[in-house]
């Protein structure tokens, strides 16, 4: 399944970060993604191929 992931993209993830929050912004794409969290600003970074998994939406 081939995701279109954009840079500035909302999106929400299956599973929450520690904050609580489940909306992150896409600031880095390539053959890792990074997240920004909406709720706490901490940055993630994961493969594609799990970013891609743990997308539930696109806010």
């Amino acid at each position: 399944m081939a995701v279109d992931i954009k840079v500035g993209n909302i999106v929400e993830l299956k599973k929450q970060h520690a904050c609580g929050s489940k909306e992150f912004t896409v600031t880095r794409t390539g053959a890792d993604v990074k997240f920004k969290c909406n709720n706490c600003g901490r940055i993630i970074m994961l493969d594609r191929e799990t970013a891609e998994k743990r997308i539930k939406k696109f806010l």
